[in-house]
């Protein structure tokens, strides 16, 4: 498509029908985050065995994301789009429908593959469908909903599970889910099959890639519950993976009709660019694990009290398309990403001065900067990755863009958890030495717990104001603990600015010379 042809009315149709499908896929990767209590009461499942219904979902999306590219080239956008969407929605009732743990743990993973195939098969269709002077804005608006929907999920999980029940959860996808796959069989019509791919298939190039990016995916997400190589089943994924993952790429940079094209990174832009999306998925998913855990554990709030946190962060991510997507035609991109990746890190450091005694206005400013500052990242990285590759490019491109954000998530929050549990020690520890008999201030605030507790007419006055002041000090080091972590992402964002010397100049005509 030449810069001065304008896209169909029917084809505006698809691609909204098409944003609206990603966006519950993004949706359902975190929607039953604030439900599992309500899940694991229902299928009669442990604590341990029902996190497995958000991994199962991850490992499956992971699997298929960089598979993607290949899957449509060989359909064509339209069947491979309708398919996995169709697959979503059916598997979704499925969810609604399980009548115990492994049946959930089943239709989760295949929810998770069918949902995985329609994220980077909509940023494809940006650089295939639109011409270069509209698809910054077709960025912006398929990055807020990458961007928002993570943040969105716990909050409406919380809200339909309180009000209906968790079934409820699975159960929304299916009108719009079936409505998606109409407007995108319909209206969608911006490749054709190449139906030679499927007769020379790489079987074992798709087996590599699944035992890789499968085991990655279950050490990173159950290495913090089972004490990382303490663990049998940990180090036996971790050997997987090294073993799985050097076959991949020797068989697939090797091969003349590979599944996963690596040798895009050969490209500067698209390597780079991959890494600051990895970097972008780091901050934003840890963020979305790490705030409700604090609101929750410490601050004691509901999922709707911690909504309205997190919909600060979505508003101002809101507000700030409809700056950055102007600014993006006149700023240079290499500006513009420095600027958004400090104002990340700004807001991520600012996070990082919390006591039990900050509210909602603390977390405001920290959070709305945060939220300005995805457009400002995300609009940049996305045209330097993927708008000046060649078109034949852009669909295997996208699945690897895709997936260096979602593994930048798995081991941001894998790397967290585990130093939050080392963090949360060592504070506990140092006050623990601060409290002691021997201080004045230790030694007053028992005497006023111990009173309290004596007016309560507890029966052992003593001994509750010692549980008291063991409880105060577990809360004190996990806010010191969350503190660090703030500062240490915050740091992260500030040091990736020294990786701009790598980002290549990217001329706004780029799209017309190079992407079509």
């Amino acid at each position: 498509m030449t810069a001065d042809e304008s896209v169909p009315a029917r084809a505006w149709i698809g691609f909204f029908g098409m944003v609206f499908g990603v966006f519950m896929a993004v949706l359902d990767i975190q929607i039953v985050a604030s439900s599992l209590e309500q899940i694991q009461a229902g299928l009669a499942a442990t604590h341990d065995e029902i996190t497995w219904v958000q991994t199962a979902y991850l490992i499956a999306e992971a699997i298929v994301i960089p598979l993607s590219g290949w899957l449509n080239r060989a359909l064509s956008t339209r069947i491979l789009f309708t398919l996995s969407c169709g697959g979503f929605t059916l598997t979704s009732l499925c969810c609604a429908l399980a009548w115990n743990l492994p049946s959930m743990i089943a239709f989760r993973a295949l929810q998770g593959f069918f949902g995985g195939a329609m994220i980077p098969t909509l940023f494809a269709v940006i650089y295939t469908l639109f011409p270069p002077r509209q698809q910054a804005a077709m960025v912006i608006v398929v990055g807020m909903v990458v961007t928002v929907a993570p943040t969105a999920g716990p909050v409406l999980g919380g809200y339909l599970t309180e009000i209906l029940s968790w079934k409820a959860l699975f159960l929304v996808n299916l009108l719009p889910g079936l409505l998606v796959c109409l407007s995108t069989w319909l209206t969608v019509e911006v490749d054709q099959p190449e139906w030679a791919l499927l007769r020379r298939v790489d079987f074992a190039g798709i087996l590599y890639i699944a035992l890789f990016l499968g085991s990655l995916q279950f050490v990173l997400e159950e290495g913090i519950r089972n004490n990382w190589f303490e663990s049998r089943e940990i180090v036996f994924f971790s050997v997987m993976t090294l073993i799985t993952g050097s076959a991949m790429f020797y068989r697939e940079l090797r091969i003349d009709a590979p599944i996963v094209d690596l040798w895009a990174f050969r490209d500067a832009n698209f390597a780079v660019g991959c890494l600051f999306s990895f970097i972008i998925g780091i901050g934003l998913y840890t963020m979305i694990a790490l705030t409700p855990v604090y609101l929750s554990s410490v601050k004691r709030l509901n999922s709707l009290q911690i909504g309205e946190y997190l919909m600060i962060t979505g508003l101002f991510q809101f507000i700030s398309a409809f700056v950055a997507g102007p600014l993006a035609k006149r700023m240079d991109s290499r500006l513009m990403l420095a600027l958004g990746l400090f104002l990340f890190g700004l807001g991520s450091w600012l996070n990082g001065s919390l006591s039990y005694d900050s509210g909602y206005w603390e977390f405001f400013g920290p959070q709305a900067l945060r939220g300005f500052a995805l457009m400002f990242a995300f609009l940049p990285i996305n045209s330097l990755a993927l708008g000046t590759l060649p078109e034949n490019q852009v669909k295997n491109a996208s699945g690897l863009y895709n997936l260096t954000r979602n593994l930048g998530g798995a081991i941001g929050i894998a790397v967290t958890n585990t130093l939050m549990i080392r963090w949360n020690k060592e504070h506990y520890a140092a006050l623990r030495e601060s409290v002691t008999s021997g201080s004045p201030q230790a030694d007053a605030l028992l005497a006023r717990l111990e009173s309290h507790a004596a007016l309560l007419h507890l029966p052992d006055p003593s001994d509750a104001a010692l549980k008291q002041l063991y409880g105060l000090a577990l809360r004190e080091a996990q806010i010191m603990t969350v503190n660090d972590v703030f500062h240490v992402l915050g740091l992260l964002f500030f040091t990736s600015l020294l990786l701009m010397p790598l980002v290549r100049k990217v001329s706004r005509d780029a799209g017309d010379t190079c992407a079509h």
